[in-house]
């Protein structure tokens, strides 16, 4: 909403100084978003005056029109004497009255106006646009004024060229500011001032004489005010001062009679219409539209109405989208026309805010009606902006105002909300006492009565206002935000975060030491996704939840595991130029039992019982913690240390082994098949929980035609692992190492064994025969080659072997070391290398 502030100053004596950002300085600490203060005729400077053209000489020779004319300017250029200006403009003649600006002036952005020889002829000064002056956009040509205004006068004063217009981003629960009479209200509410309110006019009493008017949908149409002006002059122009109120306003000037209906909505906040009497078929209606009716709005748009539309009506059909546009059978011919408008049939309504909002949605239309209907108008205002519009047209088209007044009005009482006086010193946590409050709601405009417990009327422009805490906030933000007391909340003892808090933070902490990035990404699937991951039609991952209302149809349900959006997230960073990535995320998935039972409404005025929220609960599918890590690129960058390497399917393993390290749990890694991964570089990971072994997780280089599915860099690998299981597979308190004062002994043992052994058995195997002497095992050695035959593989491995109370000797880690290669020999089929 643009408010200049000569405007505002009709209904509240601001005090003198005050300019457009003390305005909005003042606004702003009341809760307002002032986007803007436009600064209007910045570096315009006289003499700029009303001239009227004597003569025109039309010049030739060049390739557009250039005319010579000669400019009465009375005695603004102090000599009485025409002055010649050289002009391109062609939209006037002899006689009509311009605007001129003489030498020595300036245009807005310092444009300045000098005597100069142009076209072959001395120009003095320059005959001015609407665009040139800053009152439009509009290039056409040059501004014609009304004949009735003398040659000299300052055209800076008339034309109100020098304003400040406030910008102001009015928030759905404020309608009512999308008014000049509700940001005067807030503005005097600012000052302390008191508000002139034009809705207070003196309306006559309705008498049912007026144009007919039936409502059948009083739902949808609570009040309907129908007046008429007959004997409209069609040739009555909007004066100066109306078009540019609107053009300040950033509305067009179209005819008198919708720049009048377009000035009083901008006025009271109350949408009109204006009828064609001779165009309105009978009896004027409110109803919803009717399957297969048709409509054509005054955009020009023939549109297919909906049985929900609510729809204005003759005894022909529809004439108009109720709140929203009126139809271009019943529109007001444009003045100046020979034939024109000469009555009119004036509606002011008040239409139901959602009815509007869904026809302004379903349409595809909005408009400045339907901004403010369906944000909720004063529906008392519909009289005082029907009598206004009335006593304009009466003033500036000549009209007569009939004395018939229609008006329908369906019986409701007003809105009252009890609230206790100290209601806003709890919200707020200070104390503003009984008086201030009832003070703070009357200005407002709320009737306040009670002592401890108030009864406050809400007034019929708020019907924002509906519990309250609404009203707390009323109270606060006019007492003023700033002015609330900085106090720290007092937490409860005992409390922290929980084992399954830490634990994602450790685990999050030990990625990002080992070099991955956390990348938070949107829980929603759809099933595009999991068919590029090459699930089967039966896989359990492709059981979703399904949501009410996705955000967007292509994922329009709720994961069942986080590669979908790493992925994504890698893809995009490998398109953006970021080729060597390491990502990772700990989040929830969601995996229905298909046991859930709906979901209960709870009740928003007292705490759920016990029973409502297990019910809740039990309407919600299993939310299991999950981590994901995807890599691409470079896993070791190269450099004078040498060169690097490639992220592998070993480095997804060891992201899993990481997460398992910092829950305290111990995995067994074994070989599997399972999408979306290589079946031949896939690892599953299982874990002990509650005494039964379970798989937690998998990990490998993805399938080469996921990758291709997906556009990935090639040998993209991944890793996802349940980390709630992992917590409770946690051998508890992680305890500290024990640091023996005794040496250690290492022995090396080389195996061979069948390519299809898994590492993890062969070192399980180890440690089972090394006993209790060995500290520590490592697979520091993978080869293959023809000496070792076909299908074989060698794996070679570090043990450390210490005791806890002495020195071993060389005879005690042989012999251990002897009986971990012969568990392995036994268990896996192994060979020692080289016996």
């Amino acid at each position: 909403m643009r408010a200049p502030l000569s405007w505002l100053r009709e209904y509240v004596d601001l005090p003198a100084g005050e300019t457009g950002r003390d305005v909005a300085a003042k606004l702003i600490a009341a809760g307002l978003e002032v986007e803007t203060v436009e600064q209007l005729g910045a570096g315009l400077e006289g003499p700029l005056v009303v001239g009227r053209v004597l003569a025109i000489e039309e010049l030739s020779g060049f390739k557009k029109p250039i005319r010579y004319c000669q400019v009465d300017v009375g005695d603004a250029n102090g000599t009485g004497e025409p002055q010649n200006i050289v002009c391109g403009a062609t939209n006037f003649a002899v006689g009509d009255k311009v605007v001129v600006i003489l030498p020595g002036g300036s245009l807005p952005g310092g444009f300045r106006i000098g005597a100069r020889k142009t076209y072959g002829r001395m120009s003095e000064g320059m005959i001015c646009s609407a665009s040139e002056l800053g009152m439009s956009d509009d290039h056409d040509g040059i501004i014609v004024l009304p004949p009735e205004h003398e040659a000299g006068t300052d055209a800076i004063e008339l034309l109100e060229l020098v304003d400040e217009v406030l910008d102001i981003a009015v928030t759905p629960d404020r309608g009512y500011c999308l008014s000049m009479r509700g940001i005067a209200r807030e503005a005097a509410i600012a000052y302390g001032l008191p508000l002139r309110d034009p809705a207070l006019l003196d309306v006559p009493v309705p008498n049912g004489h007026g144009h007919p008017v039936q409502i059948e949908d009083r739902l949808g149409c609570d009040r309907f005010t129908a007046r008429t002006v007959t004997g409209v002059r069609p040739d009555a122009r909007s004066p100066i001062w109306l078009q540019r109120r609107l053009q300040k306003a950033g509305m067009r000037p179209i005819s008198l009679a919708v720049d009048i209906t377009n000035y009083v909505m901008l006025e009271l906040g109350q949408p009109l219409h204006a009828y064609d009497r001779s165009r309105v078929n009978g009896t004027i209606g409110v109803r919803r539209a009717r399957a297969g009716e048709k409509l054509t709005t005054l955009d020009g748009t023939k549109r297919e109405l909906h049985p929900e539309d609510l729809v204005i009506t003759d005894d022909g059909g529809p004439i108009g989208l109720a709140g929203v546009m009126g139809g271009a059978d019943t529109e007001i011919a444009d003045t100046g026309a020979a034939v024109g408008t000469t009555e009119i049939v004036i509606e002011a309504a008040h239409f139901d805010p959602v009815a509007i909002a869904r026809t302004s949605r379903r349409h595809k239309l909005s408009s400045e009606a339907s901004r403010r209907f369906e944000r909720g108008v004063d529906p008392q205002a519909t009289s005082a902006a029907a009598q206004r519009t009335v006593d304009l047209l009466v003033l500036l088209a000549g009209g007569t105002a009939e004395a018939g007044v229609t008006e329908i009005v369906s019986p409701s009482g007003p809105h009252t909300i009890k609230m206790r006086a100290d209601h806003p010193d709890r919200v707020a946590g200070t104390a503003y006492g009984r008086e201030t409050v009832a003070r703070r709601l009357q200005q407002v405009g709320c009737d306040v009565y009670g002592t401890d417990e108030l009864t406050v009327t809400v007034p019929s422009w708020r019907p924002d206002l509906t519990d309250p805490n609404d009203l707390a906030e009323e109270v606060i933000r006019l007492e003023g935000y700033e002015n609330l007391p900085s106090t720290l909340p007092r937490l409860p003892s005992g409390r922290g975060l929980t084992e399954r808090q830490r634990l994602h933070r450790r685990v999050g902490r030990a990625l990002a030491g080992a070099g991955y990035v956390e990348t938070p990404t949107y829980p929603f699937v759809g099933d595009a996704a999991l068919d590029r991951l090459g699930l089967e039609p039966g896989d359990d991952r492709r059981r979703t939840v399904r949501l009410a209302n996705p955000l967007s149809d292509e994922e329009p349900a709720l994961r069942t595991t986080l590669l979908p959006g790493l992925l994504a997230a890698l893809r995009r960073n490998d398109g953006r130029g970021s080729h060597d990535l390491a990502l990772f995320e700990t989040g929830l998935v969601f995996l229905p039992t298909g046991e859930e039972t709906p979901a209960a409404r709870l009740p928003v005025d007292r705490r759920p019982t016990d029973e409502e929220i297990a019910s809740l609960r039990a309407a919600l599918p299993r939310q299991p913690r999950r981590v994901a890590a995807v890599l691409a690129g470079a896993r070791e960058q190269d450099g004078w240390w040498g060169k690097g390497r490639p992220a592998t399917w070993a480095d997804a393993v060891e992201a899993a082994r990481t997460v398992a390290r910092e829950a305290g749990a111990e995995l067994t890694v074994t070989a599997a098949r399972y999408a979306p991964w290589h079946p031949g570089r896939c690892a599953a990971f299982h874990t002990v929980v509650d005494g039964e072994r379970v798989l937690v997780g998998h990990a490998g280089e993805l399938h080469p035609r996921v990758v291709k599915a997906m556009h990935l860099p090639a040998r993209t690998c991944a890793m996802e692992i349940d980390l709630d299981l992992l917590e409770r597979a946690s051998s508890g308190v992680p305890q500290a190492p024990h640091v023996s004062a005794f040496p250690v002994a290492t022995q090396d043992v080389a195996l061979v064994v069948d390519g299809s052994v898994p590492a993890a058995e062969v070192e399980a195997a180890l440690r089972e025969g090394a006993g209790e002497l060995l500290e520590s095992l490592r697979l520091f050695d993978v080869f293959t080659g023809e000496q070792l035959g076909e299908g074989k593989k060698s794996l070679a491995y570090a043990l450390r072997f210490r005791a806890a109370d002495r020195t071993l000797t060389a005879e005690e880690a042989s012999a251990a070391r002897e009986a971990a290669v012969a568990a392995a020999v036994e268990r896996t089929g192994a060979v020692l290398r080289g016996a």
